[in-house]
């Protein structure tokens, strides 16, 4: 089966990796140097799964926008926390054991609630990436909080450590495992069997985690 390919992004990584986005969009990142042909053929080998992946996409059920409506729950490191409308207060979007938001900014409530998973996304994965860093020896050069979508962490040439704000909604032993597999992309840019080795040695029951975002990951989203 022949796959083609719907974008293709050159930088100074080390290896391909193949992306298919949540709308079935097929992306591949290569190093800058990599002939065209070899990325051809990489992306053959793997033609079942990008194939498998789409159908599994399209397949999903997809989750319900929210309405930021009294009553609605939203998770928060794994957890449902219920919302409950006010008429006025300051900050307009607060939490204590459960939300509170103000009803003039209910109309914006995606975009306080954005803002407030991103600043807790960032307070907590900070933490978690600086305790693991400290005990394994490891040492990244900055923790950056994105809007990614297909992505739950990046790891750049530079060592820079990017986590998707939707990750704070998971619960924290499954943000632990996400902090691992970046964190050993410090060493081994691959998913080898090596690179395993050390998201095992950081976290031990990584794959149990894992197999918890591949079944709850389109939860994670407002």
């Amino acid at each position: 089966m022949q796959i083609q390919i719907d974008k293709l992004v050159r930088s100074k990584r080390r290896t391909i990796a193949l992306i298919v986005e949540r709308d079935g969009t097929f992306t591949v990142r290569a190093p800058l140097r990599v002939p065209q042909a070899e990325i051809d053929s990489f992306v053959q080998q793997k033609a079942d799964w990008v194939t498998r992946t789409r159908e599994k996409i399209k397949s999903a059920q997809p989750a319900l926008k929210k309405q930021y409506a009294d009553g609605e729950t939203f998770l928060y490191l794994g957890s449902l926390f219920e919302l409950k409308l006010v008429r006025r207060q300051k900050p307009v979007l607060q939490f204590n054991d459960g939300f509170t938001l103000s009803q003039s900014a209910r109309e914006r409530g995606e975009t306080y609630f954005v803002r407030w998973y991103k600043e807790r996304a960032f307070e907590v994965i900070s933490e978690r990436v600086r305790e693991y860093s400290q005990r394994h020896g490891f040492t990244p050069s900055q923790v950056k909080i994105s809007s990614a979508r297909t992505r739950w962490g990046s790891c750049s040439s530079t060592g820079t450590l990017n986590f998707t704000w939707r990750l704070v909604m998971a619960p924290l032993e499954v943000i632990d495992y996400v902090v691992a597999h970046e964190l050993a992309h410090l060493r081994v840019k691959n998913h080898s069997r090596k690179f395993w080795k050390v998201v095992e040695t950081v976290c031990s029951d990584y794959k149990r985690h894992r197999k918890w975002l591949r079944e709850n990951g389109e939860r994670l989203s407002l």
